[in-house]
């Protein structure tokens, strides 16, 4: 991933950076699987490989295709970066290990799901009993993000050829229609 997040910053070529974002964001929903975050992985495949590709694309294609060379320099967005950077791994180091098993989600969250889930939900399925019940409000909102995101798509991409861009000029059925009236 961090391979092809340099690579998005040295290209400039915006088609190339708009596919290295989509490989980017496809890399992502690949950890959240390995890291046992399917639903995760998902919204991620859905917008940051599909619906964030599709717009980009659309995008470049109402403007041009290079980016233009900076007239600046980019000292104080470089020190932003690594600061946050820096300040994120710092919060990162009072978290377990990856896959400790004495971490308090594997010896308290995991083994009650697994335990009770059929109980309490009346669920044969422990995945499911999970994502609808226990984390039902959050796959809510992960679906409302998913359809908002692909509403989006349809509202920005419009009705296809027919629809007016700036710089281009109006259909010429239109214009015989302002003149019949």
């Amino acid at each position: 991933m961090g391979v092809v997040a340099f690579a998005i910053i040295r290209v400039r070529d915006l088609f190339a950076a708009v596919m290295l974002s989509g490989i980017f964001s496809l890399l992502a929903a690949v950890l959240y699987v390995d890291l046992g975050a399917v639903d995760v992985a998902f919204t991620e495949a859905a917008v940051g490989v599909g619906i964030a590709t599709l717009l980009f694309v659309a995008a470049i294609s109402l403007t041009t295709g290079k980016e233009k060379a900076p007239k600046k320099s980019r000292a104080m967005p470089l020190f932003v970066v690594i600061v946050t950077g820096m300040i994120l791994l710092w919060g990162t180091l009072d978290m377990p290990h990856y896959g400790d098993p004495n971490a308090p989600a594997n010896k308290h969250v995991v083994p009650r799901y697994l335990e009770q889930s059929g109980k309490e939900i009346g669920l044969p399925n422990v995945v499911t009993s999970v994502l609808a019940s226990y984390r039902g409000y959050d796959t809510l909102g992960e679906t409302f993000v998913i359809f908002t995101a692909g509403l989006d798509a349809l509202v920005l991409l419009g009705r296809g050829r027919n629809r007016w861009r700036p710089g281009m000029r109006s259909n010429p059925k239109d214009e015989e229609r302002e003149e019949e009236v």
